[in-house]
């Protein structure tokens, strides 16, 4: 691994994302990995589901 990365991989601990940057981050990876498998999962649905079980988590 060069410096350069090894710099930018530690800036990359520090940053926080926002409430926003977390749910599409949640999604994207819940629709990659899902979509693997099932080519029928699309990021609408993926998207649709994640707001049903946000908002049995309230």
């Amino acid at each position: 691994m060069t410096e350069e990365l090894k710099a930018l991989i530690d800036r990359l601990r520090h940053v926080e994302m926002t409430a926003e940057q977390a749910t599409e981050q949640r999604r994207s990876f819940a629709y990659g990995n899902t979509h693997i498998e099932n080519s029928r999962i699309t990021r609408k649905l993926v998207a649709e589901i994640d707001r049903k079980l946000v908002r049995k988590r309230t």
